[in-house]
């Protein structure tokens, strides 16, 4: 984590036509462990970075209900960045929205 601020910058400062290489970008930071002191799968953390070519809105915190697959989130990125024919990612029991 401690390079992840280095990384996000490194990324804003270099430009790619008329935005920057994070808002072009669609990256994914997750944890396959919510609490891996007690081997918890449950309430993993996830972070999404970046602008997925204006596919996603900036500055949003979302919290799942309870229960949901990581996978949903998954699925809801790749059909965002068009991936449009996949109908289920992993265990995902379908979309999370990311608004």
């Amino acid at each position: 984590m401690s390079l992840l601020p280095y990384f996000l910058q490194k990324l804003r400062s270099i430009e790619d036509g008329d935005a920057s290489l994070l808002d072009r970008s669609l990256i994914v930071y997750a944890s396959p462990m919510g609490n891996s002191n007690v081997h918890n799968h449950k309430r993993c953390p996830l972070i999404v970075l970046g602008g997925a070519n204006g596919r996603l809105p900036g500055n949003v915190h979302l919290k799942a209900p309870a229960g949901t697959p990581t996978a949903n989130v998954m699925l809801s990125l790749m059909h965002t960045i068009g991936l449009t024919d996949i109908g289920q990612f992993g265990d995902s029991t379908g979309e999370f929205s990311l608004t």
